[in-house]
């Protein structure tokens, strides 16, 4: 009975689902909207693979340079009491 794939007739029933339940004039908004945050997530995905393929400090030493960092300020900043 199911055979996992929506035919175009169950694909123009889920339209007009869709259309009844928001609206013609919100729908392309949401499209939009859609579009824009899978843009935003692309961009930040290719970010990260930019991120991680830059030569230089390897992720060990990235975490003991943060962490002489980190050392260092607390030594420079006087205690508060």
């Amino acid at each position: 009975m199911f055979s996992g794939a929506m035919s175009p007739v169950h694909w123009l029933l889920v339209l007009v689902v869709l259309i009844v339940l928001f609206g013609a004039k919100r729908l392309p908004e949401a499209a939009r909207g859609l579009g824009r945050s899978a843009r935003v997530l692309k961009a930040e995905l290719n970010g990260m693979r930019d991120d991680e393929a830059k030569p230089g400090q390897s992720s060990s030493e990235a975490t003991a340079s943060g962490e002489s960092t980190a050392s260092s300020e607390a030594k420079a900043r006087p205690a508060i009491d």
